[in-house]
């Protein structure tokens, strides 16, 4: 079964996601032109998401509500 454009756009944004993810982890240059990209791109898909969820000690799992939400309408559309 072939997979939609719009299946692949969700898989590149999950692939950048994810990198934000990991940037959060290790030291980087937050002024640097990919890493404000990453923020820029992803930013207004997670904000939301965290006013909503209640705050659990610190933990953001508003990338994890995310990646759900992704799979879920990768699948709708596959």
């Amino acid at each position: 079964m072939q997979s939609s454009p719009i299946a692949g756009l969700i898989g590149l944004y999950e692939l950048i996601l994810f990198v934000r993810i990991i940037l959060t982890w290790i030291p980087h240059d937050t002024e640097h032109p990919a890493a404000q990209f990453l923020f820029k791109v992803t930013e207004p898909a997670l904000e939301p998401i965290r006013r909503a969820l209640p705050p659990l000690g610190g933990l953001d799992l508003s990338p994890i509500a995310l990646f759900m939400a992704l799979e879920f309408l990768k699948r709708i559309f596959i």
